[in-house]
């Protein structure tokens, strides 16, 4: 199946920036488009509400102005992430606010609800929905979503457990659709890796949280550059979701990373109230994904998108050249 035109179009790299709580800003965003690839935020980190409306003006205004200027630049298309879960109470808010700006892209979390994937629908826009499981998958294709975003083992914030490798290949197996991969991609190699398992991008986030433009505080950026896949906890604690955290925010809020209980999932909620709250425990106790071993040092999101660029295209280069080379010996 042919990808919609949204994102068929140029790229500089195969990449959907996934949207981060509380770091995923304008800025962020308007980087990332300008940059030459997706760009995302969550809806819920407009706030107040009636801010939405005026951070989609600056992303779509400012991404036209530097097209105009810049003509023969990439600039990619922007998304917005929603709750969907029911407890969302700025849902049909934000919706409403999402339809008059046609947003082109929208990522849907925690749950699959049709009426959403209708309204995105009605004005041209698709439905990229994120999961953890084949089930999940064919739950929300089955409830009208474009594509698929699978959120693997060491994926940063709420991610599942299962090996990227085994979840692609289970999907693939009946969805011939937009298919993104989520889960320790940090490095040039690595998009071409989720590329070659049979996913159509790579979706990532925690390396972005390090740049200049993202709304991290210092010491969670520096965290990101200082730290590996060893110091990634994963842990339900923090929002009633599991998700990867950073080790040593984690100690830092006076808690043992190793010894952390069990959150009762049935209690979750994202209500007005229990937003402000989830902002509470990311801020304090900071996401990653275990990718993090690539990042070296904090650059603008500019300096990062070309140096996995540079990185990409040598790994093609030099898995073209591998493969060449099995193709000479077995006629040899």
């Amino acid at each position: 199946m042919a990808l919609p035109y949204v994102l068929s179009r140029p790229l500089a790299l195969p990449v959907v920036a996934a949207p981060l709580f509380i770091s995923s800003v304008p800025e962020l965003v308007i980087a990332q488009c300008q940059a030459g690839v997706v760009g995302s935020f969550p809806a819920l980190n407009a706030r107040p509400a009636s801010l939405l409306t005026d951070w989609l003006d600056r992303i779509a205004e400012e991404n036209a102005a530097y097209a105009q200027t810049h003509p023969d630049a990439t600039v990619a298309p922007y998304a917005v992430n929603q709750i969907v879960h029911r407890s969302n109470d700025r849902l049909e808010h934000d919706m409403n606010v999402i339809i008059e700006h046609r947003v082109p892209i929208v990522i849907t979390s925690l749950g699959a609800r049709p009426e959403i994937n209708d309204a995105v629908h009605s004005y041209g826009g698709i439905v990229l929905h994120d999961v953890i499981s084949n089930e999940f998958a064919r739950k929300a294709i089955d409830k009208g979503a474009d594509g698929i975003i699978a959120v693997a083992a060491g994926a940063g914030g709420h991610a599942g457990t299962q090996s990227p490798l085994a979840l692609l290949r289970e999907i693939r197996e009946w969805f011939d659709g937009p298919l993104l991969l989520s889960g320790a991609i940090a490095h040039g190699r690595s998009i071409l890796a989720a590329l070659a398992a049979g996913a159509d991008f790579a979706y990532i986030g925690s390396a972005f949280l390090s740049t200049t433009e993202a709304k991290a505080v210092p010491a969670y950026k520096q965290m990101i550059v200082d730290s590996t896949a060893k110091d990634i906890v994963y842990s339900n604690l923090f929002t009633g979701v599991h998700g990867n955290y950073l080790r040593g925010s984690i100690e830092a809020a006076g808690l043992d990373p190793d010894n952390l209980h069990q959150s009762d999932p049935s209690a979750m909620d994202f209500g007005a109230g229990s937003a402000m709250k989830e902002a509470k425990a990311w801020r304090d106790v900071w996401g990653s994904g275990q990718g993090i071993g690539a990042i070296k040092e904090s650059l603008t999101v500019a300096q990062l998108v070309a140096r996995l660029k540079v990185q990409y295209d040598e790994a093609r280069q030099s898995l073209a050249a591998t493969v060449l080379a099995h193709e000479l010996d077995s006629v040899s």
